[in-house]
């Protein structure tokens, strides 16, 4: 079976997350678990854009958590977002993006390991 492609999206204001990525210091990637992001799988590439600028990685594993807590047993803050010292910040950042509390709420949240 042929992987799948995958586009996600940044805001510009988030370019900072985007270029992490990039650069590797950003391997895990999380998204709210809704339908768009769900049936990812390992092997399937993701193309990241942000503006005019994108570059592709492969996902190497595919985790879905019902909670931020929840991922958080397994990933450390540091790892979803290299900017962030606590649980708290995270959410409060989860929580900024229009309409996230309750898609986390929903669907729970989707933890792409990138390589």
């Amino acid at each position: 079976m042929k992987n799948k492609i995958y586009k996600l999206r940044f805001r510009a204001v988030n370019r900072d997350i985007f270029e992490a990525i990039r650069d590797g210091k950003k391997k895990i990637e999380t998204r709210a678990a809704t339908i768009k992001y769900r049936n990812i799988e390992a092997g399937d590439i993701v193309i990241l854009s942000c503006g005019k600028d994108k570059f592709s990685k492969t996902v190497a594993a595919v985790n879905v958590f019902k909670t931020i807590s929840a991922l958080l047993k397994k990933y450390k803050v540091k790892e979803i977002n290299p900017g962030v010292e606590s649980e708290g910040e995270l959410r409060d950042i989860y929580y900024s993006f229009p309409g996230y509390k309750e898609k986390i709420r929903d669907n729970g949240l989707v933890a792409l390991e990138l390589k």
